[in-house]
């Protein structure tokens, strides 16, 4: 698990073994995820969403607490994957990374909660697999719009955006900060770190 230039977001790189039969990894490691995030992954939801070439969805996050952090990997095709800091008074907000995910490398990017989190298919039928730390709950989700010229996503040259009409109808984030709908930094902070495992946990 590396850390991304994004405070509570990380990549990881597992370790493939291939041979003539095909290719083993392993796609979480629980140990590794602990020490890298100071906490554990405790899974709620497992969602699988197939999209088309072009396909963009998100910038999509939820209401603190519970917020949603996210385990994003893609198990068939090739996204862009992007991570945007939402969070007020973050000394990243507004910032965002972009994370190349496919069936190839099989990498995976953790969000914490208060991310944001939208991803654009560069493959027909790209599949992503994302496990969740809270489940569906639409009076709590929200979203950004992904093409704000203020956020400044830099998406496949190649490929026209398509969005939902719910995506396409999201606020600016300049819109959203006014509405009060996004995240303080440290609430969010505050609440990441009560996950933290007891310390009898975490000694060997």
């Amino acid at each position: 698990m590396k850390p991304l230039s994004i405070e509570g977001a990380w990549l990881y790189e597992p370790r493939l073994h291939g041979d003539e039969r095909g290719v083993f990894l392993e796609a979480f490691q629980g140990e590794a995820f602990r020490l890298a995030t100071g906490r554990r992954l405790e899974l709620a939801q497992v969602n699988c969403s197939v999209s088309r070439r072009g396909v963009v969805r998100g910038v999509h996050f939820a209401d603190l607490p519970p917020g949603q952090a996210k385990y994003v990997t893609c198990v068939r095709g090739a996204v862009r994957d992007v991570i945007v800091d939402l969070r007020r008074g973050s000394p990243t907000y507004r910032r965002w990374e972009a994370v190349d995910l496919d069936d190839r490398d099989r990498r995976a990017v953790f969000l914490s909660e208060g991310l944001g989190h939208a991803f654009q298919a560069v493959t027909d039928d790209a599949t992503v697999v994302y496990l969740t730390t809270s489940g569906y709950s639409p009076g709590r989700e929200h979203g950004v719009h992904p093409l704000d010229p203020e956020l400044g996503i830099t998406w496949r040259p190649d490929t026209e955006p398509l969005l939902s009409p719910k995506d396409a109808a999201a606020p600016t984030i300049a819109a959203a900060e006014a509405q009060g709908l996004l995240p303080a930094y440290e609430d969010c902070v505050r609440y990441v770190s009560s996950l933290a495992p007891p310390l009898s946990e975490e000694t060997p």
